[in-house]
């Protein structure tokens, strides 16, 4: 039996429940361990582990050198270290709103986190029409939060450049610069585009240089913004709910970021539950019900971000500066308009690029799927190009329902 201590390799579920009894104390002496590995994400291994007499389980995110979505992404398993530092911060600054860590090894790479096996993946719920009348709140809560908190803003500025520093990221953030920001914006190798929807893109997008030369300015503010520290990955498939709870999951992509980086991918992962809602469910009543639902749920989540942000604002601001007359107005714009710009890059570059959606993949019908594709593409592709014209949650509104 190896004693984990000396190299890494990836485990095995077997392997998995050998390290839970020697290197962890969370489990009785006496307990009936065993493991299933269930990760269905791009990049990691995760295993649960569950005591067959307790019924207490835990969660090992382990991290290995390249992505499990394609071998040409070489990732350092050094994110895992970035991930248990992140849900531990934000632990501390959204209490309630993240699992909790019990144990990070550097040498095999992995993280012991709680299981949420009580709860369901945003993503799956959506699917199957499910809605939840608090989402907005918890997740507009957990971004002013997060976001605020670890800006120049409210830190002092030594520690905030710590913070940068401790949270460089380059092999996730350049999968991020790859696949958000050049690839779907051109006919790049990699990409995938679904056959129906190809014409639209090769002339609508990739023919487009007032687009493309939008992408590149959004790319290097990207790369440069060091404005807060952000989840960096925050779709629905990295949100767990229940009927009163919400807990974002997978910050591996965590960096210090442009604010809107977050909420932009979040809006737009509530735009792909509501173009599959639009073309899956054949009950009209339905149909109106579940969309009606995701349009106030995007509305609610912009404008109940920019009530709590101002209030958090006039509360905890520290920096001198950011008490001048109009600055908080400016701030604040800036930032719903990254939100819009990154919506539209999100919605192309699932449609476009490698990484895709269930949202929009398992629309049956080619000619359905087509129809949702170039939605998502046109709404996409307004809100980068017109980003400076979103201020509230009614303009992103606008621009769907007209679409």
């Amino acid at each position: 039996m190896t004693t984990f201590t000396e190299k890494y390799f990836t485990m095995t579920e077997a392997e998995a429940v050998d390290y839970t009894k020697t290197r962890l104390s969370i489990f009785p002496a006496d307990a009936e361990l065993t493991c299933e590995e269930i990760g269905d994400g791009n990049l990691n291994y995760v295993f649960r582990i569950r005591d067959q007499k307790s019924g207490q389980s835990i969660i090992i995110k382990q991290a290995g050198p390249v992505a499990r979505i394609s071998d040409e992404f070489k990732v350092s398993p050094d994110r895992n270290r970035i991930e248990s530092d992140i849900l531990r911060l934000q632990g501390k600054l959204a209490e309630g709103f993240v699992p909790k860590v019990y144990h990070y090894d550097p040498i095999m790479n992995c993280c012991v986190m709680e299981d949420l096996s009580d709860f369901d993946i945003l993503r799956t719920a959506f699917l199957k029409k499910r809605t939840f009348p608090k989402f907005a709140d918890h997740i507009s809560t957990f971004l002013v939060n997060t976001l605020l908190a670890t800006s120049d803003l409210v830190l002092n500025h030594k520690e905030k450049k710590e913070l940068v520093k401790s949270f460089i990221n380059p092999e996730l953030c350049e999968i991020t610069e790859d696949l958000v920001y050049t690839e779907p914006f051109y006919p790049c190798p990699r990409n995938e585009v679904f056959d129906g929807t190809r014409a639209f893109v090769e002339e609508e997008i990739w023919n487009d240089k007032a687009l493309a030369l939008e992408t590149a300015k959004l790319k290097f503010d990207f790369m440069t913004n060091a404005q807060s520290l952000l989840h960096g990955d925050l779709h629905t498939g990295s949100i767990f709910v229940t009927e009163t709870e919400t807990k974002v999951i997978d910050p591996e992509f965590a960096f210090y970021g442009p604010a809107g980086y977050d909420i932009g991918n979040v809006i737009a992962n509530l735009l792909f539950a509501y173009v599959n809602g639009r073309h899956t469910l054949t009950n009209e009543a339905e149909r109106e019900q579940f969309c009606g639902y995701i349009l106030e749920t995007i509305k609610q989540t912009i404008d109940l971000f920019k009530e709590k942000f101002i209030s958090a604002y006039k509360r905890e601001v520290t920096e001198q500066v950011a008490s001048y007359e109009g600055f908080l107005d400016y701030y604040l714009q800036r930032i719903i308009e990254d939100t819009a710009a990154v919506c539209g890059l999100e919605l192309c570059r699932r449609v476009i690029g490698l990484a895709k959606v269930k949202d929009v993949t398992e629309i049956k019908e080619p000619g359905s799927r087509a129809e949702a594709e170039i939605f998502c593409l046109k709404v996409g592709k307004t809100l980068i190009l017109n980003r400076q014209q979103y201020s509230n949650g009614e303009d992103f509104i606008k621009t769907i329902v007209e679409s």
